[in-house]
């Protein structure tokens, strides 16, 4: 079985290169990575050409003007020729080595999309833990609460995208959340949580970016639910807050203990 991975990267240059390593350690073989940039100026294409050979042909990448991150991801699905598709930000790297291989035998199972866990770090302190996101506790009920599995560990079958749909451009900061909702709310495809941190993510993306992002997400979500037929209310979904702040504290708390 064959992945997919799509990096999706706009002026990453000071980020790309722990991203295309970790790639390049994971110990799955069949695989096919590319990467979508939005038209780089800072050194991010250099560093692009410059990891290349190290893939053995394993690598494609485009680099044109877009309407923005979704878009960027859909050119991604619709140029993958892998049975699974997964993304792995431009400021991300993986856990660990094994992540793919794990990921993929979970889809032994028979499933059409497998989720994990994300550690959320400091961008210029990737040692510093910030919160720790778990899916453990994700029921495909949770999601009119605003819940869903962390993104960046959600990998899925492609014809599942090629029945359902990729994201949704309408949506500003929310299409990954709207994308899920669709898959996994409304049609209900088959989905396993891998009891593993698949991703480590570095602080300061689209969608955790202060108030005003916050209350686009929840924008997005209202608009969502009802275009899809999902009941939900402003209460409903301010309750996942709840969690946010817990996460935070115990990132804060787990901080204190490593540093002591």
């Amino acid at each position: 079985m064959k992945f997919s991975l799509i990096t999706v990267s706009y002026n990453s240059a000071f980020t790309l290169e722990d991203t295309l390593n970790s790639v390049l350690s994971q110990n799955y073989p069949n695989i096919e990575y590319l990467i979508i940039d939005g038209g780089s100026t800072d050194g991010t294409l250099e560093i692009i050409k410059k990891y290349e050979v190290r893939f053995k042909g394993k690598l494609r990448w485009i680099s044109e003007r877009d309407k923005g991150l979704y878009d960027a991801m859909n050119k991604g699905i619709n140029m993958a020729t892998g049975d699974v598709v997964g993304f792995l930000n431009s400021d991300d790297f993986f856990s660990f080595p094994n992540v793919l291989s794990s990921q993929m035998a979970c889809f032994t199972k028979g499933v059409d999309a497998v989720y994990g866990d994300v550690k959320y770090v400091q961008r210029k302190n990737p040692s510093k833990l910030v919160r720790y996101y778990s899916s453990a506790t994700f029921k495909r009920w949770k999601m009119r609460m605003g819940y869903m599995p962390a993104h960046p560990t959600f990998y899925c079958r492609k014809k599942v995208y090629q029945r359902y749909g990729n994201f949704n451009l309408h949506y500003r900061v929310a299409a990954d959340f709207e994308c899920l909702l669709r898959l996994i709310y409304v049609y209900q495809i088959k989905t396993i949580y891998n009891p593993m941190e698949i991703v480590t993510m570095r602080t300061g993306g689209a969608s955790n970016n202060g108030l005003i992002s916050h209350w686009q997400i929840m924008k997005d979500h209202l608009t969502a639910f009802r275009e899809n037929g999902v009941y939900s209310n402003i209460f409903i979904i301010s309750l996942r807050y709840f969690s946010k702040v817990i996460d935070l504290v115990k990132g804060q708390f787990n901080n204190m203990i490593y540093y002591k």
